[in-house]
């Protein structure tokens, strides 16, 4: 049983009682809300006629339904209109902060959250979205939720969950040009499986992420869940500081240096316990990107597709079946593979050092006749900055779109989806079936700069060749 590590400490000081079902009753220091999960979850409050406990801890944005081309109200789409009137009034009723669109602050929840300071280390955070674990850079306890949680959090500020293991998943050494935090994520979830950290949190841990900043952090940490994991985090240390320095909801003043201290406590002990402990190289990780239907399912860029046979056996059959859905044969390479559709964008992959790295490949170069190639910004601050340094104009003079904040093609519950079998180049987190927008339409998942040499060459290529 793990001790003394940071998911330790963070889960006793918010641990409200033990329930009889043995589990725990944990408070929530933080709860974000999209139109997603949760107009259910309010209704629910008004049957029994209850109210928000703490509003103040409270944070809503508009993400998943926006369209990122035209956001004229009403929205062209009657039900991401109808979305977005429910969370109008929803927080409006409730008294709850609200990021609307042309605010200058909504965007992804997981991007507006901690670029606002809003997310900071040892806090509980919960959200309608599998991706909350992305909050777990900051050395917070992050958690996606259902809606009858969404309901649990806003009627009583606390959660009934059971504790996890805790893996420390150790990567070490210096990322070689090319390779980028979402190949790490990648190479883990490919190791490890995507049921590899069921009942786990995973503490991110090592030289490689001492030395990635926060966006490169939150990357591996968001895509956590598709590990398995529940939660994943990195211990706060100067770079989280850094970061959080005199943004929005960060202490000020005195405050500030008390709770540096405090967060400093919160670190893992050098003598903690795990669970588990698994420790991978950096020099083992090249560019990668999935070949199948799950994340899991992932090759580098210098490797050909598995063969049958050298597949573990529990997995043959979700393999045999991506083989023929995705329409590739074992032992072929994906370099050359042509791609009809290349997104940059997602709670994974939209904030402002994916986009500067997108454009530092797209620089001088042209998308190729006939693939729709379009750049979105995670938030409206990410944008701005953006625009800022010349990165749309990059972008736009390489013939990319240059969209609107909001989830985009990550899950197509808006207006960007694929049509029929195109094939997507996509720095987004899933790869599953339809889960872009056609029911046939196929999904390769890669880092940003991948997706930008995808566009320029027209075919899955090695970014390494393109960078100088």
């Amino acid at each position: 049983m793990s001790k003394s590590t940071l998911f330790d400490k963070v889960w006793d000081l918010h641990n409200v009682g033990t329930l009889p079902s043995g589990q725990t009753q944990l408070f929530i220091g933080l709860h974000l809300v999209h139109e997603v999960t949760s107009p259910q979850a309010f209704a629910m409050l008004r049957e029994r006629n209850l109210k928000v406990m703490y509003p103040d801890r409270t944070v809503a944005t508009v993400d998943h339904i926006v369209p990122t081309e035209n956001q004229v109200r009403p929205f062209a789409d009657g039900l991401a209109e109808e979305m977005i009137q429910h969370l109008e009034r929803n927080t409006k009723e409730h008294n709850i902060r609200f990021y609307n669109v042309g605010s200058g602050s909504q965007g992804i929840v997981h991007v507006i959250a901690p670029e606002q300071g809003l997310t900071q280390p040892g806090m509980t955070i919960a959200c309608g979205d599998s991706h909350t674990s992305t909050h777990g850079a900051f050395g917070a306890i992050s958690f996606g939720i259902g809606t009858s949680q969404v309901r649990d959090v806003l009627a009583s500020q606390t959660l009934a969950l059971s504790k996890l293991k805790v893996r420390r998943v150790e990567v070490n050494g210096k990322l070689l040009p090319g390779v980028y935090a979402k190949d790490v994520a990648l190479h883990i979830i490919r190791k490890l499986g995507v049921n590899g950290g069921v009942g786990y949190a995973y503490e991110f841990a090592g030289t490689t992420f001492d030395k990635m900043n926060m966006e490169e952090r939150m990357t591996v940490c968001n895509m956590a869940i598709e590990g398995g994991a529940r939660c994943g985090y990195v211990n706060p240390d100067q770079v989280t500081y850094d970061y959080l320095a005199g943004r929005d909801f960060a202490p000020k003043g005195q405050q500030w240096d008390e709770a540096v201290a405090w967060w400093n406590s919160l670190r893992s002990d050098a003598d903690a316990v795990y669970d588990d402990v698994v420790v991978f190289d950096a020099a083992d990780i090249a560019p990668t990107v999935t070949w199948g239907i799950t994340p899991g399912q992932g090759i580098s860029i210098d490797e050909n597709i598995p063969m049958l046979d050298a597949i573990p056996d529990g997995e043959k059959e979700t393999a045999k079946e991506a083989y023929q859905y995705m329409d590739l044969q074992p032992g072929q390479s994906l370099v050359g593979m042509k791609v009809d559709v290349c997104f940059v964008g997602s709670c994974t992959n939209g904030r402002i050092s994916d986009l500067r790295e997108a454009a530092r490949v797209a620089a001088g170069r042209q998308v190729v006749a006939g693939i729709k190639a379009f750049i979105v910004p995670g938030s409206e601050r990410v944008k701005l900055q953006a625009e800022a340094e010349g990165l749309d104009k990059i972008f736009t003079a390489a013939g990319f779109e240059w969209r609107e904040a909001g989830c985009s093609m990550c899950l197509a519950m808006n207006p960007d989806k694929l049509v029929g079998r195109q094939i997507s180049a996509s720095s987004s987190n899933r790869n599953f079936k339809g889960r872009q927008g056609s029911s046939s339409g196929r999904t390769l998942l890669m880092s940003p700069a991948m997706v930008v040499a995808a566009a320029v060459t027209g075919t899955i290529t090695d970014v390494r060749s393109l960078l100088n």
